[in-house]
């Protein structure tokens, strides 16, 4: 009841002309069939170009935002876990206060300073390192590298617990057997911890992959979908397929819309996800891995 009626109900309503003005009782919604599907492919060249910039974006924003918060949490891991490095403690703590705030007060903040009359923009100008602001969050290009570097401010203490819970746990003996075969460290590297560490995270990888293209909090806490831009239908260059479909039905109330890209967002991360997860070596080879 819980789980199946709310997505029939989604999908039934992205056959509709359910929008702000078609609200019951004054004027019914009725039956439109493929009409909203027309809409964003063929019928109109603002929703045919707002969707498939921002379904280019999402993916962009993903990937990114997903392997650089894995490359640099599993190097982060690697170092911290040297034997060399002491205060082991004192670094994974240092590095966990970013995620110990609450994920929408510090982006909230971040997003302040970042303005130009923000706190970053202002200490830069008196530092006599910059003229003008910087815009962070009002030019396009800038706004979207702003976005993904301030994800893997909070993204890689994750992934750094992560991969330092599974280097603890890779069996010793493999890399005394790799010393005494004459195995240096880069050999090791390549040949046990890399693979051992993709085996076991590939299937969260995978949902941090999903997790990003749904990421509502950093892209609508950090620019709200902005900046705004003519060549979009309701949308910023910075909204993801999700946030787009936000804006559409809190701000605008066009229901069917929203429902037809909430469609096409689930059919994308399911098939994506679905496809990778079979191809990866921790589902085809779970009994052979040692």
């Amino acid at each position: 009841m819980f789980t199946l009626l709310p997505i029939i109900f989604m999908v039934l309503i992205a056959f509709t002309n359910f929008d702000a003005n078609h609200q019951p009782p004054g004027n019914l919604f009725t039956w439109t069939g493929m009409q909203n599907v027309t809409d964003i492919f063929l019928g109109n060249a603002t929703k045919t170009n707002t969707f498939l910039g921002i379904l280019g974006w999402t993916f962009v924003w993903a990937i990114f935002a997903t392997f650089t918060n894995y490359l640099f949490g599993m190097l982060l891991a690697l170092l911290i876990n040297h034997k060399l490095v002491r205060l082991k403690k004192m670094w994974r703590t240092w590095f966990m206060i970013p995620i110990a705030i609450p994920q929408f007060v510090s982006l909230l903040l971040i997003s302040r300073a970042l303005e130009p009359s923000g706190a970053i923009n202002v200490l830069l100008q008196e530092l006599h390192l910059i003229q003008t602001p910087i815009p962070f969050l009002t030019d396009p290009t800038l706004a979207r590298i702003t976005v993904i570097v301030i994800n893997m401010w909070i993204g890689i203490p994750y992934t750094m617990m992560t991969f330092s819970g599974v280097l603890m746990n890779i069996p010793a003996d493999l890399y005394e057997s790799a010393s005494i075969d004459g195995a240096g460290p880069i050999r090791q590297f390549f040949s046990i911890t890399l693979p051992y560490m993709i085996f076991v995270t590939a299937p969260a990888t995978i949902t941090t992959f999903v997790g990003n293209v749904n990421n509502f909090n950093v892209i609508y806490l950090l620019t709200a979908g902005g900046p705004a831009s003519l060549d979009y239908y309701q949308a910023g260059k910075t909204d993801l397929l999700v946030t787009w479909l936000y804006k559409l039905t809190v701000d605008q109330h066009e229901y069917a819309l929203a429902s037809t890209i909430g469609i096409f967002i689930f059919m994308i991360v399911s098939v994506c996800s679905l496809t990778v997860y079979n191809r990866s070596a921790a589902v085809r080879k779970e009994d052979m891995f040692q």
